[in-house]
């Protein structure tokens, strides 16, 4: 029921309906503060962990898989084509990250990084969030944009896999955003309304990702890899060490266990 509700559509449409799912996730964990003002860490760190979990899968079923068997079709080596894409992903965070000033959960402001600035703690938890955010929109909107290729690597079944995987990892990460904003003294409206709007730019990624791979084909298997390759820059980056922060680290990594099972399950069957 829920892959024919897509059927019918458009890629562009359906990588909006996708993301403002995504993005209604993170409300929807960013919610979660109108009800406590704090979370039991070794709770956040399981999530944390799930969510690291779900993106490394995804990172491989949904975009590297597909990308490979695309770039089969080409006439450069499919590992050349895959891995230039991936490293490209992860040189553009490293830029981002270098470039916009924010600052983890879980760490104080004297350690921000990106470039040096006065903004305070809670605005630069919340770009934390929003440069995460950036490739997992990023992922959705060209996942969807490749079934315009009509290529059998793409399936309808496969982008939707995404798009709910995404979305349920998103849920930690807006409570990771918004309880750290309460705790800091903001009202639990300032709080909830800064946690979702880290989720905003999955919409505006999704679409530009969409687009890009429509209107240009031949990048298309590039832009898998690329997506994939920011995502697990994201992991690697920020999740893991985020979730083993407070030395929780049996809890975050079944949590990282359950969320690559459960990515892993979705893909494969709707996929």
């Amino acid at each position: 029921m829920l892959i024919e509700f897509f059927v019918g559509l458009s890629p562009i449409y359906q990588a909006i309906i996708a993301t403002l799912f995504t993005w209604l996730m993170t409300a929807a964990g960013a919610g979660l503060v109108f009800f406590f003002k704090q979370i039991n860490r070794k709770i956040l760190d399981s999530m944390l962990g799930f969510a690291a979990g779900v993106m490394i899968a995804a990172s491989y079923w949904s975009l590297l898989a597909p990308a490979i068997e695309m770039a089969e079709e080409s006439s450069l080596p499919a590992w050349l084509v895959a891995t230039s894409g991936f490293l490209l992903g992860g040189a553009f965070l490293l830029f981002v990250d270098k470039l916009l000033p924010h600052v983890h959960p879980g760490f104080p402001k004297g350690e921000a990084e990106g470039v040096s600035t006065s903004w305070r703690r809670s605005v630069l938890l919340v770009l934390a969030i929003t440069i995460h955010n950036i490739p997992e929109g990023l992922a959705v909107g060209v996942a969807f944009g490749a079934l315009a290729a009509d290529l059998p690597a793409a399936t309808l079944g496969g982008a939707v896999a995404l798009a709910l995987g995404i979305g349920i990892q998103n849920f930690p990460e807006g409570t990771a955003v918004s309880v750290p904003l309460r705790r800091e003294g903001l009202s639990r409206r300032k709080s909830f309304w800064y946690g979702q709007l880290s989720g905003a730019v999955e919409p505006v990624a999704g679409v530009l990702g969409a687009v890009a791979v429509i209107y240009m084909r031949p990048i298309l298997p590039y832009a898998l890899a690329f997506a994939a390759g920011a995502m697990i820059y994201v992991v690697v980056e920020e999740l893991i060490p985020e979730s083993q922060l407070e030395k929780h680290s049996d809890v975050a990594t079944v949590g990282a266990m359950l969320g690559f099972a459960v990515m892993m399950t979705l893909d494969v069957a709707l996929g």
